[in-house]
């Protein structure tokens, strides 16, 4: 295993991307990050930019007019990169799923390397599926 590799599985940046729904899971994401549950003590930080992120936590629906730039943003991260779906609303629509300009889940047009269904999931569920994404990306 390389240091670099080695350096990007002991403190994983995240990047938080909203895709616009009930603002429950965003909830219980920045719960995650609080220090009640601690996500720094994976070595995981938030990071504003994709371009220092290496892993993207995506919650809520995704509407179509969201869609181009949730790719945008993908895109400008650098590899090995990773997804992670939070709550029935990334994964499948939710209860929006019905709704003319809702996609059906996240990994329609990126690839997703973890899903945490709820919703919203817990806090504790959210860091189990990013310290078991890391574990399982064979680091």
């Amino acid at each position: 295993m390389s240091l670099v590799t080695w350096a990007r599985t002991r403190s994983p940046w995240l990047i938080h991307f909203n895709a616009g729904a009930c603002n429950a899971c965003d909830i219980e994401v920045v719960a995650a990050l609080t220090p009640r549950f601690d996500v720094e003590r994976f070595g995981a930080l938030l990071k504003g930019t994709p371009r220092h992120a290496d892993v993207m936590v995506v919650s809520g629906s995704v509407p179509r007019k969201i869609r181009k730039r949730l790719q945008r943003i993908y895109e400008q991260m650098p590899a090995p990169k990773f997804v992670v779906a939070v709550g029935s609303c990334a994964i499948s629509g939710g209860v929006f799923q019905e709704c003319y300009n809702t996609m059906d889940g996240v990994d329609k047009f990126i690839p997703v390397n973890a899903y945490i269904p709820g919703c919203p999931p817990k806090p504790e569920a959210i860091l189990d599926g990013v310290v078991k994404l890391l574990m399982s990306a064979g680091y």
